[in-house]
Protein backbone atom coordinates (compact mmCIF):
# COMPACT_ATOMS: atom_id res chain seq x y z
CA UNK A 1 0.00 0.00 0.00
CA UNK A 2 1.82 3.12 1.19
CA UNK A 3 4.99 1.29 0.97
CA UNK A 4 7.71 1.89 -1.58
CA UNK A 5 10.30 4.01 -0.33
CA UNK A 6 12.56 3.44 2.93
CA UNK A 7 15.47 5.53 2.99
CA UNK A 8 16.31 5.21 -0.94
CA UNK A 9 13.66 4.42 -3.52
CA UNK A 10 13.17 0.31 -3.07
CA UNK A 11 13.18 0.06 -7.08
CA UNK A 12 16.62 1.77 -6.95
CA UNK A 13 17.74 -1.13 -4.54
CA UNK A 14 15.96 -3.80 -6.10
CA UNK A 15 14.83 -3.33 -9.34
CA UNK A 16 10.83 -3.71 -10.48
CA UNK A 17 9.41 -6.56 -8.98
CA UNK A 18 5.73 -8.12 -8.27
CA UNK A 19 5.44 -6.03 -4.32
CA UNK A 20 6.32 -2.91 -5.95
CA UNK A 21 3.37 -2.98 -8.67
CA UNK A 22 1.10 -3.76 -5.27
CA UNK A 23 2.20 -1.37 -3.34
CA UNK A 24 2.77 1.22 -5.76
CA UNK A 25 -1.16 0.78 -7.23
CA UNK A 26 -1.42 1.43 -3.86
CA UNK A 27 0.32 4.77 -3.70
CA UNK A 28 -1.94 5.40 -7.19
CA UNK A 29 -4.86 5.75 -4.94
CA UNK A 30 -3.63 7.05 -1.98
CA UNK A 31 -2.27 9.93 -4.04
CA UNK A 32 -5.86 9.06 -5.17
CA UNK A 33 -6.10 10.14 -1.95
CA UNK A 34 -2.72 11.37 -1.98
CA UNK A 35 0.05 8.67 -0.87
CA UNK A 36 3.21 9.50 1.45
CA UNK A 37 4.22 5.75 1.92
CA UNK A 38 4.84 2.78 4.45
CA UNK A 39 8.17 3.94 5.27
CA UNK A 40 8.41 3.17 8.68
CA UNK A 41 11.56 2.56 10.83
CA UNK A 42 12.69 3.85 14.42
CA UNK A 43 15.34 6.32 12.72
CA UNK A 44 12.70 7.94 11.24
CA UNK A 45 10.30 8.10 14.14
CA UNK A 46 12.72 9.77 16.52
CA UNK A 47 12.88 12.33 13.31
CA UNK A 48 9.37 13.14 13.61
CA UNK A 49 8.52 16.56 12.19
CA UNK A 50 7.03 18.73 14.77
CA UNK A 51 7.35 15.50 17.64
CA UNK A 52 6.33 17.09 21.01
CA UNK A 53 6.66 13.64 22.74
CA UNK A 54 5.65 10.23 23.83
CA UNK A 55 2.12 10.99 25.04
CA UNK A 56 2.95 14.68 25.80
CA UNK A 57 0.40 17.52 25.70
CA UNK A 58 1.18 20.70 24.11
CA UNK A 59 0.38 24.31 25.64
CA UNK A 60 -1.23 25.57 22.49
CA UNK A 61 -3.24 28.73 22.91
CA UNK A 62 -4.70 28.71 19.34
CA UNK A 63 -7.78 28.95 19.05
CA UNK A 64 -10.26 27.14 16.69
CA UNK A 65 -13.57 28.30 15.18
CA UNK A 66 -13.78 25.54 12.37
CA UNK A 67 -14.27 26.08 9.24
CA UNK A 68 -16.78 25.54 6.44
CA UNK A 69 -16.18 24.29 2.71
CA UNK A 70 -19.07 24.04 0.59
CA UNK A 71 -19.40 20.23 -0.76
CA UNK A 72 -21.62 19.36 -3.64
CA UNK A 73 -18.94 16.47 -5.14
CA UNK A 74 -19.58 13.67 -2.32
CA UNK A 75 -22.48 12.23 -0.05
CA UNK A 76 -22.90 9.03 1.77
CA UNK A 77 -23.51 6.02 -0.03
CA UNK A 78 -20.41 6.73 -3.14
CA UNK A 79 -18.81 4.35 -4.29
CA UNK A 80 -15.58 3.96 -6.59
CA UNK A 81 -14.18 0.94 -8.37
CA UNK A 82 -10.66 0.92 -9.94
CA UNK A 83 -9.00 -1.58 -11.87
CA UNK A 84 -5.19 -1.42 -11.67
CA UNK A 85 -2.82 -2.20 -14.12
CA UNK A 86 0.80 -3.07 -14.80
CA UNK A 87 0.78 -2.53 -18.88
CA UNK A 88 -1.83 -4.69 -20.48
CA UNK A 89 -2.10 -6.92 -17.22
CA UNK A 90 -4.47 -6.47 -14.46
CA UNK A 91 -3.07 -6.62 -11.30
CA UNK A 92 -5.78 -6.12 -8.47
CA UNK A 93 -8.66 -3.34 -7.97
CA UNK A 94 -9.18 -0.74 -5.16
CA UNK A 95 -12.34 0.48 -4.01
CA UNK A 96 -13.48 4.16 -2.34
CA UNK A 97 -15.94 4.04 -0.63
CA UNK A 98 -18.17 6.28 1.99
CA UNK A 99 -20.03 4.61 4.52
CA UNK A 100 -21.81 6.40 6.79
CA UNK A 101 -21.89 9.59 9.71
CA UNK A 102 -20.05 8.67 12.91
CA UNK A 103 -19.27 11.08 15.50
CA UNK A 104 -15.89 11.31 16.39
CA UNK A 105 -14.84 13.30 19.16
CA UNK A 106 -18.03 14.88 18.93
CA UNK A 107 -17.96 16.11 15.44
CA UNK A 108 -20.11 14.22 12.67
CA UNK A 109 -17.70 12.81 10.24
CA UNK A 110 -18.01 10.82 7.15
CA UNK A 111 -16.33 7.43 7.37
CA UNK A 112 -14.54 6.75 4.35
CA UNK A 113 -12.47 4.16 3.35
CA UNK A 114 -10.44 2.55 0.50
CA UNK A 115 -9.90 -1.12 0.48
CA UNK A 116 -6.90 -2.29 -2.18
CA UNK A 117 -6.97 -6.16 -2.90
CA UNK A 118 -4.25 -8.06 -5.28
CA UNK A 119 -6.48 -10.42 -7.90
CA UNK A 120 -6.38 -13.73 -7.19
CA UNK A 121 -3.45 -14.43 -10.11
CA UNK A 122 -1.06 -11.82 -8.12
CA UNK A 123 -2.09 -13.44 -4.62
CA UNK A 124 -0.48 -16.69 -5.66
CA UNK A 125 2.63 -14.69 -5.43
CA UNK A 126 2.02 -12.13 -2.85
CA UNK A 127 -1.91 -11.44 -1.58
CA UNK A 128 -2.24 -8.04 -0.82
CA UNK A 129 -4.91 -6.75 1.46
CA UNK A 130 -5.04 -3.29 2.18
CA UNK A 131 -8.13 -1.05 4.22
CA UNK A 132 -7.53 2.41 4.71
CA UNK A 133 -9.83 4.54 6.57
CA UNK A 134 -10.25 7.74 7.20
CA UNK A 135 -12.84 10.14 9.21
CA UNK A 136 -13.61 13.30 8.20
CA UNK A 137 -15.50 16.78 9.52
CA UNK A 138 -19.10 16.97 7.77
CA UNK A 139 -18.16 20.92 8.02
CA UNK A 140 -15.05 21.73 7.63
CA UNK A 141 -13.60 18.72 5.36
CA UNK A 142 -10.48 17.95 8.09
CA UNK A 143 -9.86 14.71 9.84
CA UNK A 144 -10.30 13.73 13.38
CA UNK A 145 -9.29 9.91 12.40
CA UNK A 146 -6.81 8.02 10.08
CA UNK A 147 -6.52 4.49 10.12
CA UNK A 148 -3.94 2.34 8.25
CA UNK A 149 -3.92 -1.83 8.04
CA UNK A 150 -1.60 -3.16 5.66
CA UNK A 151 -1.32 -6.94 4.54
CA UNK A 152 1.07 -7.24 2.15
CA UNK A 153 2.50 -10.99 1.93
CA UNK A 154 3.76 -11.23 5.16
CA UNK A 155 4.10 -8.02 6.05
CA UNK A 156 1.78 -6.83 8.68
CA UNK A 157 1.24 -2.68 9.68
CA UNK A 158 -1.43 -0.63 11.82
CA UNK A 159 -1.22 2.73 12.34
CA UNK A 160 -3.84 4.57 13.57
CA UNK A 161 -3.64 8.47 14.26
CA UNK A 162 -6.07 10.85 16.81
CA UNK A 163 -6.21 14.62 15.43
CA UNK A 164 -7.32 16.85 18.20
CA UNK A 165 -8.17 19.99 15.40
CA UNK A 166 -8.88 21.90 18.06
CA UNK A 167 -5.26 22.28 19.49
CA UNK A 168 -3.78 20.83 16.82
CA UNK A 169 -2.24 17.70 17.94
CA UNK A 170 -2.02 14.90 16.24
CA UNK A 171 -1.55 11.33 18.47
CA UNK A 172 0.11 8.67 16.80
CA UNK A 173 0.25 5.00 17.46
CA UNK A 174 2.51 2.80 16.14
CA UNK A 175 3.19 -0.96 15.85
CA UNK A 176 4.99 -2.59 19.17
CA UNK A 177 5.00 1.00 20.67
CA UNK A 178 2.98 1.27 23.60
CA UNK A 179 3.63 4.89 23.81
CA UNK A 180 1.37 7.32 21.79
CA UNK A 181 3.49 9.65 20.05
CA UNK A 182 2.50 13.85 20.02
CA UNK A 183 3.06 16.29 17.33
CA UNK A 184 2.09 19.72 16.40
CA UNK A 185 0.41 20.12 13.37
CA UNK A 186 -0.32 22.86 10.97
CA UNK A 187 -4.06 23.84 11.15
CA UNK A 188 -6.60 21.69 9.43
CA UNK A 189 -4.13 19.03 8.71
CA UNK A 190 -5.06 16.49 6.23
CA UNK A 191 -3.99 12.62 5.70
CA UNK A 192 -2.85 10.56 3.02
CA UNK A 193 -6.51 9.75 2.32
CA UNK A 194 -8.69 12.65 3.33
CA UNK A 195 -6.51 15.07 1.29
CA UNK A 196 -8.60 13.42 -1.98
CA UNK A 197 -11.91 14.23 -0.84
CA UNK A 198 -10.88 18.04 0.10
CA UNK A 199 -9.59 18.62 -3.22
CA UNK A 200 -12.58 16.74 -4.76
CA UNK A 201 -14.55 20.13 -3.60
CA UNK A 202 -11.86 22.85 -4.21
CA UNK A 203 -12.40 24.61 -7.86
CA UNK A 204 -9.67 23.98 -9.98
CA UNK A 205 -7.93 26.11 -12.14
CA UNK A 206 -5.24 25.80 -14.70
CA UNK A 207 -1.85 26.98 -13.79
CA UNK A 208 -2.94 27.57 -10.54
CA UNK A 209 -1.77 25.09 -7.61
CA UNK A 210 -3.04 23.97 -4.16
CA UNK A 211 -0.91 23.70 -1.16
CA UNK A 212 -1.96 21.19 1.39
CA UNK A 213 -0.23 19.45 4.81
CA UNK A 214 -0.57 16.22 4.98
CA UNK A 215 0.53 13.99 8.54
CA UNK A 216 1.38 10.07 7.67
CA UNK A 217 3.18 8.05 9.54
CA UNK A 218 4.11 10.76 12.47
CA UNK A 219 5.37 13.15 9.53
CA UNK A 220 4.14 16.52 7.91
CA UNK A 221 4.44 16.90 4.14
CA UNK A 222 3.88 20.15 1.99
CA UNK A 223 1.86 18.80 -0.76
CA UNK A 224 1.46 20.93 -3.74
CA UNK A 225 -1.05 19.97 -6.34
CA UNK A 226 -0.47 20.88 -9.93
CA UNK A 227 -3.27 21.98 -12.53
CA UNK A 228 -1.37 21.62 -16.00
CA UNK A 229 -4.43 21.35 -18.39
CA UNK A 230 -7.73 20.33 -19.16
CA UNK A 231 -8.38 17.19 -21.40
CA UNK A 232 -11.15 14.44 -22.26
CA UNK A 233 -10.22 10.70 -21.39
CA UNK A 234 -12.45 7.72 -21.90
CA UNK A 235 -12.59 5.26 -19.30
CA UNK A 236 -14.50 1.51 -18.17
CA UNK A 237 -17.24 4.09 -16.04
CA UNK A 238 -17.71 6.53 -18.97
CA UNK A 239 -16.23 9.43 -21.00
CA UNK A 240 -15.09 12.83 -19.09
CA UNK A 241 -13.58 16.35 -19.47
CA UNK A 242 -10.76 16.09 -16.53
CA UNK A 243 -8.22 18.43 -15.33
CA UNK A 244 -4.89 16.93 -15.47
CA UNK A 245 -2.80 17.24 -12.16
CA UNK A 246 0.52 16.16 -10.27
CA UNK A 247 0.98 15.86 -7.20
CA UNK A 248 4.61 16.69 -5.76
CA UNK A 249 5.22 16.34 -1.87
CA UNK A 250 7.77 19.76 -1.91
CA UNK A 251 9.34 18.71 1.07
CA UNK A 252 11.23 15.78 -0.50
CA UNK A 253 10.14 15.94 -3.75
CA UNK A 254 9.46 12.27 -4.55
CA UNK A 255 7.45 12.42 -7.89
CA UNK A 256 9.67 15.52 -9.33
CA UNK A 257 12.57 12.82 -10.96
CA UNK A 258 11.39 9.14 -11.04
CA UNK A 259 7.77 7.84 -10.32
CA UNK A 260 6.29 10.62 -11.59
CA UNK A 261 2.36 10.48 -10.96
CA UNK A 262 -0.36 12.14 -13.10
CA UNK A 263 -4.35 12.20 -12.32
CA UNK A 264 -6.89 13.30 -14.22
CA UNK A 265 -10.21 14.46 -12.32
CA UNK A 266 -13.20 15.09 -13.37
CA UNK A 267 -14.18 18.86 -14.07
CA UNK A 268 -18.25 17.98 -13.56
CA UNK A 269 -18.49 19.40 -9.93
CA UNK A 270 -17.73 15.78 -8.41
CA UNK A 271 -14.08 15.69 -9.08
CA UNK A 272 -14.01 11.86 -9.41
CA UNK A 273 -9.89 11.04 -9.72
CA UNK A 274 -10.99 8.99 -13.18
CA UNK A 275 -6.88 8.22 -14.35
CA UNK A 276 -4.27 7.46 -12.71
CA UNK A 277 -1.04 7.04 -14.29
CA UNK A 278 3.00 6.69 -13.39
CA UNK A 279 6.04 5.54 -14.95
CA UNK A 280 7.86 3.06 -13.32
CA UNK A 281 11.51 1.20 -14.08
CA UNK A 282 9.64 -1.23 -16.30
CA UNK A 283 6.43 -0.16 -18.34
CA UNK A 284 4.11 1.95 -16.60
CA UNK A 285 1.08 1.76 -13.78
CA UNK A 286 -2.34 2.89 -14.50
CA UNK A 287 -5.74 3.02 -12.09
CA UNK A 288 -8.62 3.30 -14.20
CA UNK A 289 -12.14 4.14 -12.97
CA UNK A 290 -14.48 1.08 -13.67
CA UNK A 291 -17.66 1.88 -12.33
CA UNK A 292 -19.00 4.41 -9.71
CA UNK A 293 -22.05 4.90 -7.60
CA UNK A 294 -22.80 8.39 -6.74
CA UNK A 295 -23.42 9.25 -3.07
CA UNK A 296 -26.60 10.72 -1.59
CA UNK A 297 -27.24 12.30 2.39
CA UNK A 298 -25.41 14.35 3.31
CA UNK A 299 -24.11 16.76 1.51
CA UNK A 300 -22.39 19.92 2.96
CA UNK A 301 -23.50 22.57 0.39
CA UNK A 302 -25.19 25.73 0.96
CA UNK A 303 -28.68 26.11 -0.61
Amino acid sequence: MLGIFKGNMYFQRKGFCLKDLITFSFLLFIAAGFFLNRVYSQTEKEGINGTIGKGGIADSKASFTGRHIENRAFGIGEKLYFSVNYGPINAGHTVMSIHEIKEINGARCYSISSVVESNKFFSRFYKVRDVVRTYIDVEGLFPWRYEKHLREGKYVFDYEVDFDQKIRLAYSNFPNSSDRDTAQVPEFIQDALSALYYVRTQPLEVGISLLIPVHDNGKIYDLEVKVYRKEKVKVGAGRFSCFVIEPLLKSIGIFKKKGRLTIWISDDGRGLPVLMKSKVIIGSITAELEEFVPGSGILNSNP
